[in-house]
């Protein structure tokens, strides 16, 4: 590892920790309700049910779609092949299956959260898409957060600085739109989105800092616009 990799190393490292104590008091204080909500949580939850107009719901239901199913898949794929500009065929694919496992595992682990919690979802009754399985942490907030993250690194990896500012904004925005529309649709509390944010920036954090541990943190020689 290099001089200035170390730096880095050590501040992604720092931050993936406090990302990780904050997911981990949060679950605790989930836990220790056994999955009651929180009056934020109530409060928030009943100005979205009581809020709802037809057109707001129908674009809220469209965005939320893009956070489940093989769209996030397929964002990470792409992600790798953006991540691999300049490294030819091999280590295009190498990327993309790299950015993909990434994903699986951060899932998989979101899984075993999810069940060892066992949050129950907020009232049927209250919900205006489908929604199953248990609420915390909220997946479709952090598989999304997981891929604007992935996006993100793709395109400091593959692009100039100016244009990879402007994709991480609109990266950041699709994955916190994601997660409020979890809310909105009544499908889960805010405290589940705030929890799959942490949980994502958890694992982005720590990879971040892996990367730069082992020097494959640097920029190919030539970006894309």
């Amino acid at each position: 590892m290099s001089a200035t990799a170390a730096p880095r190393a050590t501040r992604w490292g720092l931050a993936a920790a406090l990302c990780a104590t904050l997911f981990a008091a949060l679950t605790a204080l989930v836990a220790a309700r056994h999955g009651s909500p929180y009056g934020i949580d109530e409060n928030v939850h009943r100005w979205s049910v009581g809020n709802r107009p037809a057109v707001a719901v129908a674009l809220a239901r469209g965005v939320t779609a893009t956070g489940t199913g093989p769209v996030p898949y397929l964002c990470a794929v792409t992600a790798g092949l953006i991540a691999g500009w300049g490294r030819g065929t091999r280590g295009r694919l190498l990327m993309a299956a790299g950015a993909l496992g990434f994903l699986l595992l951060a899932q998989g682990m979101r899984y075993a959260v999810l069940n060892s919690v066992a949050r129950p979802r907020p009232p049927v009754a209250d919900r205006v898409t489908h929604a199953s399985g248990f609420s915390f942490p909220s997946g479709h907030t952090s598989t999304s957060a997981l891929v604007a993250g992935l996006l993100a690194w793709a395109v400091w990896r593959a692009a100039s600085p100016a244009a990879a500012r402007l994709w991480w904004v609109l990266f950041a925005c699709w994955a916190v739109t994601v997660g409020l529309t979890r809310v909105y649709l009544g499908v889960h509390w805010p405290t589940d989105v705030l929890g799959g944010w942490l949980y994502a920036l958890t694992w982005l954090t720590a990879a971040l800092a892996v990367e730069a541990r082992v020097g494959l943190d640097q920029k190919p020689p030539a970006g894309i616009e």
